[in-house]
């Protein structure tokens, strides 16, 4: 399966999104030499992860409270196992799993190449292996572990898998990421994996599992610490000096950009591309039609952590952290990098078709917006938006496409590994640290968005500081409903009740003062209409929640995914 998509892939270390020259190879005759495992081991960067786009969004933001998206069983917390956005992601991750593990037994087995991209490409393979069983894990718990794939299919025995206690699989995903870390080198090309990315990963692998038991392992703990230092001090990456940089086209590959789906717009071949503008977008927001994201957005209960709300004055609006703007458009935003050819993009004059000089009439950017506010919070999605075909091409060099960017997709990030050692270093405290380490590190990511922290003395870190400053910082990248499985091993209630005190329901009325603030710039909001939804119910939230079911097909065909996980000695029973 593996081979069948090697045309997909590329021939450079340097540019591995474009494709090779060769002529269609198979497994007997590929990987003879350096460029051909390199290009081999591309697509893992893209194509096998392109069904979990949806589920990535989701699982980790409308599940977890951050967005909302209509009447989304995710936001409901009713999904079951026919949904067919779970059925994507789970056949995904395990598409992402068997390539990685084939590709790695073909180059294992090649003769030509050197060692050193040998090695380098093997532990790509394992790398992209382990994040799969990262998300496998902390998305449907107990979950077989399919080590050789080519030897489950000679078997016969796909269905005849097993689920694995979590635990050994958290061990697994170890076992897995030390190789990587064995063979990666400590540097690459910008954009592709090396030995810091996996320990990096590795550090978030260990802050997880820390409470997998029902209570924390220090050691666990004291593990994740140490191997975030070691990316911190040793790895030559810095933070983005901008919080809004980080998610251009331009800066697809900064160093803060650890682990991402490294995305291509080439029209060429389908699954390579970046879906999720005709997701998250408003109807018109670039010139394909393809676009229909508006009516959902980021949760009043998101708004409030940011310390904003829908019917806040824009003029008057308390918008002392960066990240805010970043992350949702809101009333009188105005982004610079959007419809540059444009002049810029203002959230309210598109929605509305209202030109810079107050007519009111064609819009200036194109086709036109939707008329009226879609969004039911009064807010809509910037993160995992490039623009416009022309943003496209002024950073890229090549135009978008019908539901298709190169804008990468960050899944880890320098700041997350920052903060997972801030968290690993108030856990070992007993909830607050002193550590002047952890302090220096906590302010770097929040003084970077939130220049009044630097105003007064900090002493201390508290869970609930790093806790709030994880989901500020990571909000809408797919992250945040992890943050809480991780929680829920340990602390189920705190995960359940912080949930169902969320703000999850949408805004009412709030098109009319928008759109009077568009048209002639007043500020009216009639507070007997323009309300908070209170008469939704909020979810059904229990300690089984924080599991999600397999798919329908999977437990049809393979029984034993509904009896008891059973235990596995990991390091006696697998190897690389």
């Amino acid at each position: 399966m593996a081979a069948l998509l090697v045309g997909a892939s590329t021939v450079s270390c340097e540019d591995f999104l474009d494709r090779p020259t060769e002529d269609s190879p198979t497994v007997k005759t590929y990987y003879e030499t350096d460029d051909q495992c390199i290009s081999g081991v591309n697509y893992l960067y893209n194509s096998p992860w392109y069904d979990f786009q949806r589920g990535f969004f989701k699982v980790g933001e409308v599940l977890s409270g951050n967005y909302y998206w209509g009447s989304s069983p995710y936001l409901t917390f009713t999904v079951n196992s026919t949904d067919e956005d779970l059925r994507n992601m789970s056949y995904s991750l395990w598409a992402v799993n068997g390539h990685a593990s084939s590709v790695y037994n073909n180059i294992q087995a090649s003769v030509g190449p050197s060692e050193s991209v040998k090695n380098q490409t093997m532990g790509e393979c394992l790398l992209w292996k382990a994040m799969a069983y990262f998300y496998l894990v902390r998305t449907f718990g107990d979950v077989p572990i399919i080590h050789d794939l080519n030897s489950v299919i000679e078997e016969g025995s796909y269905n005849e898998q097993y689920k694995v206690q979590k635990a050994d699989v958290y061990e697994y995903i170890i076992m897995t990421l030390e190789k990587a870390i064995e063979l990666l080198p400590k540097q690459c090309s910008k954009g592709r994996l090396d030995k810091y990315c996996a320990k990096g990963l590795l550090a978030k692998v260990y802050l997880t599992k820390a409470g997998v038991s029902g209570k924390l392992n220090n050691d666990d703990l004291q593990k994740a610490a140490d191997y975030a230092k070691d990316v911190i001090d040793n790895s030559g990456r810095g933070l983005m000096e901008n919080y809004a940089d980080i998610f251009r086209l331009k800066n697809n590959t900064c160093d803060e950009n650890m682990i991402a789906w490294r995305w291509t717009a080439d029209g060429e071949n389908w699954t390579r591309q970046n879906s999720l503008q005709s997701d998250l977008a408003m109807v018109g927001f670039d010139e394909f039609g393809d676009c229909w994201g508006g009516y959902g957005g980021p949760s009043i209960d998101l708004q409030e952590a940011f310390g904003v709300k829908p019917t806040e004055n824009p003029a008057s609006r308390s918008d002392g952290d960066a990240r805010r703007k970043a992350t949702m458009m809101m009333a009188g935003d105005v982004y610079e990098y959007f419809w540059q050819d444009k002049g810029g993009f203002d959230y309210l004059k598109f929605i509305y078709n209202v030109n810079p000089d107050g007519y009111t009439g064609k819009d200036p950017y194109g086709k036109g917006g939707p008329g009226k506010l879609q969004s039911p919070t009064g807010a809509n999605e910037v993160k995992h938006l490039y623009g416009n075909a022309a943003d496209h091409l002024a950073a890229t060099g090549v135009s978008a496409m019908n539901m298709a960017s190169s804008l990468c997709t960050p899944i880890l990030r320098l700041a997350d590994v920052y903060l997972v050692f801030v968290e690993a270093k108030v856990l070992l405290d007993g909830g607050t640290t002193t550590d002047t380490k952890a302090l220096k590190v906590y302010g770097q990511v929040r003084g970077r968005s939130v220049p009044s922290y630097w105003a007064k003395e900090n002493t201390s870190v508290t869970f609930a500081d790093v806790w709030k400053e994880r989901r500020l910082e990571l909000a809408c990248e797919g992250d945040r409903w992890y943050d809480f499985v991780r929680l829920s091993y340990y602390d189920t209630k705190a995960a359940i009740d912080e949930i169902k005190m969320q703000k999850r329901n949408a805004w009412w009325n709030l098109d009319k003062t928008y759109e009077t603030y568009a048209k002639n710039s007043s500020w009216s909001v009639n507070e007997d209409e323009c309300i908070y939804d209170n008469e939704t119910a909020r979810p059904n939230v229990t300690a089984s929640s924080f599991t999600i079911p397999f798919p329908q097909e999977d437990l049809v065909f393979n029984s034993h995914l509904s009896e008891d996980a059973i235990h596995v000695d990991v390091r006696a029973t697998y190897s690389y």
